[in-house]
């Protein structure tokens, strides 16, 4: 199991998430963030400080979003495991469900 990044943070990417994490398991894409399935260790340090609810552990993923597991899995297709966020930097790439999405911005 481990926690996945909905809706909300697309053109949002606050970041506090990634300031907060012990493991350095969440990667930036161009629009949104995304968490390392396998490098998460479930600590849940991410979700309380995500101002814009956007982190749900795996089991709690609101119906809506659940296809966000499967955009997570899609983003780590490309890049794989390399051990780390700041190793890797923004990649500047989304998964194709992300980059169809309008842009999501203050109204």
């Amino acid at each position: 199991m481990t926690y996945v990044i909905a809706l909300p943070c697309v053109d949002v990417k606050d970041r506090a998430c990634v300031d907060e994490c012990p493991v350095d398991c969440i990667y930036e894409g161009d629009r949104s963030l995304y968490i390392h399935p396998d490098e998460c260790i479930d600590c849940g340090a991410c979700e309380p400080v995500c101002p814009v609810e956007a982190i749900y552990y795996e089991d709690d993923l609101p119906e809506e979003w659940e296809q966000y597991l499967t955009i997570n899995a899609e983003f780590f297709q490309e890049i794989g495991s390399p051990g780390g966020a700041q190793k890797v930097g923004p990649t500047g790439t989304d998964p194709a469900a992300i980059t169809a999405l309008e842009p999501r911005g203050e109204d």
